[in-house]
């Protein structure tokens, strides 16, 4: 058996000539979306795949495709003859534009049999002249490969050795996604081994020395990993004691390092290259001069061996010296290698003489973090999901690492300073202003979100950019929106569409077996953020929009501030992130509730009445109206039912009087997502808010329910039926863990179900809607979609809160409500 090696990601070239056994070779190692072949490209531009004429377009085409396919981090294999040096260029210049490895393998065979094979196809018409130039043009192929740029060639040569091949495919020595941490990432040390021992200390890690008392390992007790990001040597005082350390980390697994601008420049001295004696080389080449060869070969060859970044943690993290814009993440090129270690520049100078660098993290929309040195800087900052840890340690300022995943900073200062910077460390000019990025939000978008994956359609994104630029408050400030919320299943109770019993089986099918039952104010969803301060408080609606004018607004925000200030002290927070009702229903909703229900209760209170005084003089005359008397009277007493349900959310307001907010969960606070507390630790903090202003909030009533309990079921049940009886809308049943319950499959389970009352529906199905033969008609309602809808903007919204905990950029927590908002435009039954 031959093994060959491919990297998972790379451009495959299948050489040999006609007749080899490529299409062959390619069906049986390869899945036919991975194979292009030349072939079926000239029968995609000509109709006819022996065209020759057009294999100029059809290899036009098949270059676009492949480009695609690498692009996208897909594995691609060329089927071709690959025998001339101009068409292997073509392929060697698409992976060296996407960054990936092209890997040739060559299917060898003798003439002869690849003439038989060729005959005994039909479509192949040419001359045994051709496939003898053929032979010839492989021959001189194989010393050539590796010059023109193929990274990996295998030769297969003969039948049996091509039949006895296996694929066996090799991750790129960067994919360490594998490794998961936690991690300390620590910025350029730069000679400075005094400050990283103590920063190691700091860190909770235990030194190892060796006979002579130098460090050469450090041992973390809960088996967390140091990762380096490079620049160990130069200007510090002693760039072999630092690479002692951190050499006896890595091969002892306990690090990880890639390699700096200044360990590439030692490298190429110590192999005897000519390289300026600049910038603190000197200093370690004086260093290196006192210790041993033997030990300036191991730092030789422990440069050579570095790796220019990584991609941990499954894809969430990347360590480059200098940083790495998201197309080179995970990539294996001469490109790649150079940004890591050395960035980007604009070709201009500044006044020091130093070159002008790029501010690439300015635009990295990159879902991994990525983390880097190389420009010192006095304070390490986010900025769009990318920190850069030099804090200049060598120039006097600190040395700093960051823990992963928590994003904790931890720094300690230099001793002093040891080496003179050729310029003031300031701030890089990297942070971009807080505007966003149309781009991010319009057309047809992918998201992954950590919690799924969701298409927005570029329809459903407009429908939301118009609401978001018209209506809408300043994104800064709209960091979440309620995801809309899915009914109980149907119920087959008679005269019941929707019935306890059914929203306690939903749960329990999905695993959860403890819920807390709460009342289903009838008001308009609210969501309010509120300060200690008061700067950047807020309140809006589902759909992003203020509820009030400023002045309104701003009273009830006072109010929540004062409430609060408890809550402030408990939860030591700044601010505060609050999910609530808005009551009552016509504060909002008044114009809502005169056009779309008053009026069809007030032309049946008006015409009903009349209809029935014409249909009783009409039985004193002696004629028999007894059934359309019936139907009326019933219609009458269905429509003042429809007129007392919606009457029930309709009570007088002044300004701010008569106006509460019922709040049920704290979503977040400074630095911190709520969303792992149980509903009781969010229900208890909104008592506290009613206790605290009685008058401006509402309490929420509920009830927790053991679902292995049928006596519990029961009494929540019976509290339902008062709870409707008396005009309660009803409740929502939700798993009582909190907000990110998965399921018996490890999904997330829905964050409630809503369980309506029987004349509350009256409102949402029209007045007649309890006849037997509409609830049998309206009992087919399908709410798969709306389900689906609603956990998808559930897992949208605890990502949103997730990146506000972590202080992510605006424009990745504004993607994510952008994409709850487009998918409010989804075609879902409204009245579900």
């Amino acid at each position: 058996m031959t093994t060959i090696d491919i990297p998972e990601l790379a451009l495959v070239a299948l050489v040999g000539i006609s007749g080899s056994g490529k299409s062959t070779f390619a069906r049986e190692h390869f899945k036919a979306t991975q194979v292009l072949s030349s072939d079926y490209f000239r029968g995609l531009v000509a109709d006819d795949e022996n065209d020759q004429s057009a294999s100029g377009d059809a290899f036009d085409v098949l270059h676009y495709v492949a480009g695609k396919r690498l692009a996208a981090g897909r594995l691609t294999v060329v089927d071709a003859t690959n025998l001339q040096t101009h068409a292997r260029a073509g392929l060697v210049k698409v992976a060296r534009e996407h960054d990936v490895l092209p890997v040739a393998v060559v299917l060898d065979v003798p003439e002869a049999l690849a003439w038989e094979r060729t005959q005994g196809r039909e479509d192949r018409t040419f001359g045994r002249h051709v496939l003898n130039r053929m032979h010839r043009d492989l021959r001189r192929s194989l010393g050539q490969l590796a010059r023109e740029g193929f990274r990996k060639i295998h030769v297969l040569r003969g039948v049996d050795e091509i039949a006895a091949a296996e694929i066996r495919y090799e991750k790129l020595f960067n994919d360490k996604r594998d490794v998961t941490g936690p991690f300390d990432i620590i910025g350029d040390v730069h000679g400075c081994r005094a400050e990283l021992e103590t920063l190691l200390t700091t860190l909770g890690y235990a030194l190892v020395r060796d006979d002579a008392g130098r460090p050469v390992d450090a041992v973390h007790p809960d088996g967390r990993t140091a990762v380096f990001v490079g620049d160990l040597v130069d200007r510090g005082p002693d760039s072999p004691g630092v690479l002692r350390l951190v050499m006896g980390m890595v091969a002892a697994g306990t690090a990880i390092c890639v390699p700096g601008n200044h360990e590439n420049k030692l490298a190429r001295k110590l192999n005897g290259r000519n390289v300026q004696l600049t910038h603190g080389l000197p200093e370690t080449l004086e260093q290196l001069s006192f210790e041993d060869e033997a030990f300036t070969a191991e730092v030789r060859t422990f440069i050579e061996g570095l790796v220019s970044h990584y991609v941990l943690d499954g894809g969430k993290l990347v360590v480059a010296h200098a940083g790495l814009k998201e197309a080179y993440q995970g990539r294996a090129s001469g490109r790649v290698r150079s940004f890591a270690l050395y960035g980007e520049t604009t070709g201009e100078t500044d006044e020091y003489g130093l070159p002008v660098r790029y501010p690439w993290a300015r635009d990295y929309r990159g879902s991994a973090a990525v983390v880097y040195g190389h420009t010192p800087t006095p304070q390490p900052e986010w900025i769009n999901n990318t920190i850069c840890l030099d804090t200049g340690c060598v120039f006097g300022g600190k040395l700093t690492a960051l823990r992963w995943p928590t994003r904790e900073l931890v720094s300690v200062p230099a001793e002093r300073e040891y080496y003179e910077p050729a310029r003031p460390l300031v701030p890089v000019d990297t942070k971009p202003d807080e505007g966003l990025d149309l781009a991010d939000v319009t057309g047809h978008r992918h998201l992954e979100y950590g919690y799924g994956r969701t298409t927005v359609a570029a329809e459903n994104a407009a429908a939301a950019l118009e609401v978001m630029s018209r209506f809408a408050l300043d994104p800064a400030t709209l960091v979440w929106l309620p995801p809309t919320m899915a009914p109980c299943s149907t119920s087959t109770i008679d005269g019941y569409l929707e019935h306890p019993s059914t929203a306690f089986a939903d749960l329990r099918s999905a695993g959860v077996g403890k819920v807390v039952c709460e009342e289903k104010h009838m008001g308009s969803r609210a969501v309010v953020r509120v300060s200690r301060d008061g700067a950047g408080d807020a309140i809006w609606t589902r759909t992003g929009r203020p509820f009030f004018d400023a002045e309104r607004n701003a009273a009830l925000l006072a109010g929540v501030r004062a409430a609060a200030a408890g809550i402030f002290d408990e939860l030591d927070t700044g601010w505060l992130l609050l999910d609530a009702e808005l009551l009552p229903w016509s504060a909002k909703a008044g114009s809502l509730i005169r056009e779309r229900y008053a009026g069809v209760g007030a032309a049946g209170r008006a015409a009903l009445p009349a209809a029935l005084d014409v249909l009783r003089k009409a039985t004193g005359r002696g004629l028999d109206v007894s059934v359309l008397r019936d139907r009326l009277e019933l219609r009458a007493t269905e429509i003042e039912g429809y007129s007392a349900a919606y009457r029930a959310y309709v009570q007088p307001t002044d300004g701010l009087t008569g106006v509460t907010l019922a709040p049920f969960a704290v979503l977040a606070g400074a630095g911190t997502s709520y969303r792992d507390k149980d509903h009781g630790w969010h229900l208890d903090l909104a008592d506290k808010l009613v206790a605290a202003d009685p008058v401006l909030f509402t309490p929420t009533r509920r009830m927790v329910v053991d679902l292995d309990d049928p006596a519990a079921e029961q009494a929540a049940t019976d509290w339902w039926l008062d709870l409707t009886a008396a005009g309660g809308e009803g409740m929502v049943v939700k798993p009582y863990a909190g907000l990110g319950v998965t399921d018996t499959k490890g999904r997330l389970a829905q964050p409630g179900v809503k369980c309506r009352g029987r004349e509350y529906l009256r409102i949402i199905y029209g007045p007649e809607y309890t006849r037997p033969e509409q609830l049998d008609r309206l009992r087919q309602r399908s709410l798969g979609r709306k389900r689906g809808l609603a956990l998808r903007e559930h897992g949208l919204g605890l990502a949103a809160l997730d990146r506000l905990a972590e202080g992510a950029p605006l424009w990745r927590i504004h993607e994510l409500v952008f994409a709850i908002l487009a998918a409010e435009s989804e075609p879902v039954d409204p009245r579900l």
